[in-house]
């Protein structure tokens, strides 16, 4: 039996219980059905349908141009695949900053149309009202702090975020206005790992890190780069578990081969 037939589901009042006691949350993305059921059968806790779509499955070099319309439609093929995880969905560039009542009506599409469980935004004191908006409809919100890829174009690299005294001082602030707000967990990514330490300490929140050492409550990585699908990115926080990459060119070489010198099918592969 899988983990997922075993298991009870998890919601985000489950979250907090595994932060109180001590208990590491377990956090992976996924964005279509076939994955999303592998990944809930193997008993990862929350399922993120990332806006990380517009890299690993768009071929986009940046989240941006993801629409809300994209994120609907993985969403709802990662819904129809999940028994026992809590499904986060992204909100895409453009559909909650600087105006909440785009966001809430944002949200409301996402959890009405895809059947996901929450949303999650990017940024601090900036989408604070956002975020408040969201909850007065009773849509749980995580929000996600540090590197915040949306905000590429603002930021002009990848690096790791919040190294300077000042930045680290608004990040722990906009921490505990996410959690003021009513936000249910924080992801931090790309952030000094003492600093992840502190803000995990400092709010009584889930936090889930990328990037941000091991002294938060959680951890996520994108499935296609842990499972080595995707190879042109190798930061140094991923581990990669697999190369699939490599097995899957070699299983497609194998096929072309066999096709070509008919090999396949042979007479036990025909009706």
């Amino acid at each position: 039996m899988s983990v997922a037939g075993k298991a009870r589901k998890i919601t985000t009042n489950t979250l907090q219980e595994m932060k109180d006691a001590g208990e590491k949350i377990t956090m992976l993305t996924a964005y279509d059905y076939s994955l999303a059921k592998l990944v809930d059968n193997g008993g990862v806790d929350v399922i993120l349908v990332g806006d990380s779509a517009s890299n690993v499955m768009a071929g986009n070099e940046t989240t941006v141009p993801i629409t809300l319309d994209h994120m609907i439609y993985h969403a709802q093929c990662v819904v129809r695949a999940v028994d026992r995880a809590l499904i986060v969905v992204d909100m895409p560039f453009g559909s909650y900053q600087g105006n909440s009542r785009l966001a809430l009506e944002s949200a409301i599409r996402i959890m009405k149309e895809s059947g996901g469980h929450a949303v999650k935004l990017e940024g601090g004191a900036e989408i604070v009202d956002s975020v408040k908006r969201i909850l007065t409809a009773g849509i749980p919100v995580m929000g996600h702090l540090g590197l915040t890829p949306q905000s590429i174009y603002k930021f002009g690299t990848y690096t790791v975020r919040a190294r300077e005294e000042e930045e680290a001082e608004k990040l722990i602030a906009d921490a505990k206005m996410l959690e003021e707000a009513g936000c249910f967990a924080i992801v931090l990514e790309k952030i000094p790992a003492g600093l992840a330490t502190k803000v995990s300490q400092a709010i009584s929140i889930p936090t889930i890190g990328i990037g941000a050492g091991a002294g938060v409550d959680g951890q996520v990585l994108v499935l296609h780069d842990m499972l080595g699908i995707t190879m042109d990115f190798s930061p140094r926080f991923l581990r990669r578990y697999l190369n699939l990459s490599e097995k899957i060119e070699g299983a497609i070489n194998e096929y072309v081969d066999d096709v070509r010198s008919g090999e396949f099918p042979n007479e036990s592969e025909q009706y």
